[in-house]
């Protein structure tokens, strides 16, 4: 199978978005009634590049540039203190080696940084516990396996570095977030990431050849994130949470910078700026997927015959599972069909985390009790055995959370009037619109861009891509000393999206319709396409 190539008969003719120019009138922001308003002397310095987000995306963005000689950077976050907080992350084959590409240092020290979660837990003195039912160390390299309702296995995923680096030439890694966040920041400088910005609008300066990044700063909250990360636990127990700060004192701040890089996320700022007021002005806030995720990531009492018959039928050796329906006759039936993710840690606590397709205002506002209930009719429904329905409900309602899952599309297929022939077929009759993905000097990647569900693990290491894309599109700008070229500018990013687009929808329409989990063979073909591309001739594409 070939990724899907769209034909361009039928494409949107991209319109023109732009963002508002400067003018003689000065900027004015409206506040609260407990804020009050400090105007601050606006910077002359103008930055190469200003990277608006310091997730792992946003700070690879500055480590790619500063190895490419790009060194007047600066990378701004509207967290006022950086904690630790964020989920796991899988690091797959196609987001390593795009990192390796990026900056083989941040490549290296991301595997020091990554861990084992199945690894046998240590005790203060450094020797394995004693393991029980609960805690059993892996016979062989830890696998994730999908079973269906019966426990029967329908496919088995090695978890090992080693084993995706033979299959792909590239490994696989499993990180926190912060960590991942913290490893990526210690290699760039101090100075050049700067918390406590964040960005409300950014303004075309023509007269001198640059955007203006326009930020709030708390002042009474400390600048340096680095404190943050120095010692977590310092500030954990002794600074005021936000909300318990009245009175907030922000200063308005202006930033200038040749070009903006937006990796502000799926709720991105930037987006909602270059949007405004244009065509695509209903694709500025982030879609609901149809699908969301009730969980529970801890239930420490589980009766022992339960935890038994969980044992024997479903956990065995494995201690991450995906349990689904596997008696399905098509791909749409299959995306609609239920999912748990079933796992136990290496305390020997099981959590869960149900993936279904559901309507959003089912969720909004719901927790605790309501959501349990809601779990356990949607396994009824679905077939899921009576272990399964136990275990959910026992959660304990402090724990339990759910989350929609959001998405910006790469492409939106949009039917044209239904002339009322019999013989009308939608699909010779649907325009596809391309939310663009930069304006003038500013450009997305990642989730701002194509933000999208967590199914198929791709949600960073696309970012990854995106990164080394523009990178390297910068790059050239830069060698080419095309700072003040407009028209190189939007030819270089035009080129990013010509290149990433029709990969990224092609991930995106996996993502929502389940193919790659589909069977074993759709399984292996979506690896090869995703895993095993040549990064390499993207590059020289870019150039």
């Amino acid at each position: 199978m070939k990724i899907p190539i769209f034909a361009n008969n039928n494409i949107a003719k991209p319109q023109e978005i732009s963002m508002s120019e400067s003018k003689s009138s000065s900027h004015t922001s409206t506040s609260t009634s407990s804020e009050s308003i400090i105007s601050s002397s606006p910077p002359i310095e103008i930055y190469d590049v200003v990277v608006v987000g310091a997730g792992p995306i946003g700070l690879a963005t500055a480590i790619g540039l500063r190895k490419r000689g790009i060194e007047n950077i600066l990378v701004i976050d509207q967290a006022r203190a950086f904690r630790q907080i964020g989920h796991g992350l899988d690091l797959l084959p196609n987001g390593l080696k795009a990192l390796k590409h990026i900056d083989r240092d941040a490549y290296e020290e991301v595997k020091k940084a990554s861990i084992n979660f199945f690894k046998p837990k240590q005790s203060h003195s450094g020797n394995t516990v004693e393991t029980t039912l609960k805690q059993k160390p892996p016979k062989t390299s830890p696998k994730w396996v999908y079973k269906n309702l019966q426990g029967q296995l329908i496919r088995s995923v090695p978890l090992g570095f080693d084993d995706w680096l033979k299959i792909y030439g590239e490994g696989r890694l499993s990180i926190p977030w912060y960590d991942l966040q913290t490893t990526l920041k210690n290699l760039l400088p101090e100075d050049r990431v700067k918390a406590n910005h964040r960005c409300i609008d950014v303004i075309d300066e023509p007269e001198n050849q640059c955007v203006r990044i326009i930020c709030v700063s708390d002042t009474k909250i400390e600048t340096n994130l680095y404190a943050h990360w120095d010692d977590p636990q310092k500030y954990n127990d002794t600074q005021p949470q936000i909300a318990d700060i009245k009175g907030t004192i922000s200063e308005i701040k202006s930033i200038r910078a040749k070009l903006v890089v937006a990796a502000d996320g799926i709720n991105s700022t930037i987006r909602k700026v270059l949007y405004k007021d244009s065509f695509y002005h209903s694709f500025a806030q982030p879609e609901y997927s149809g699908f969301a995720a009730i969980s529970c990531m801890e239930i420490a009492e589980i009766p022992n015959d339960l935890e038994k018959e969980l044992e024997e039928k479903f956990f065995q050796d494995s201690s991450i599972m995906t349990l689904i329906n596997d008696q399905v006759s098509t791909e749409h039936s299959y995306a609609a069909t239920p999912r748990l993710l079933l796992f136990r840690k290496q305390s020997g606590q099981v959590g869960y985390i149900l993936n279904l397709a559901f309507p959003l205002d089912l969720l909004q506002d719901k927790s605790g009790s309501y959501l349990i209930n809601l779990a356990v009719q949607e396994l009824e429904k679905a077939g899921f055995p009576s272990e399964i329905k136990k275990l959910v409900s026992i959660s304990p309602p402090c724990n339990i959370q759910q989350r929609p899952f959001y998405i910006h599309r790469a492409i939106i297929s949009d039917p044209t009037q239904n002339p009322g022939n019999s013989d009308f077929n939608i699909q010779d009759h649907l325009v596809k619109i391309q939310p663009p993905w930069s304006a003038g000097r500013v450009v997305l990647v990642g989730d701002a861009a194509h933000g999208m569900p967590p199914f198929n693990g791709q949600g960073a290491n696309q970012g990854f891509e995106d990164v080394l894309t523009v990178a390297t599109a910068i790059a050239n700008i830069a060698q080419k000393n095309n700072w003040d070229d407009k028209q190189a500018i939007a030819t270089a990013f035009e080129k990013y999206e010509r290149l990433r687009r029709p990969f990224v929808a092609y991930i995106q329409d996996a993502t929502l319709t389940g193919l790659a989990h589909s069977s074993n063979e759709k399984w292996q073909e979506f690896q090869q396409q995703v895993h095993c591309r040549n990064f390499d001739q993207a590059i020289e594409a870019l150039v």
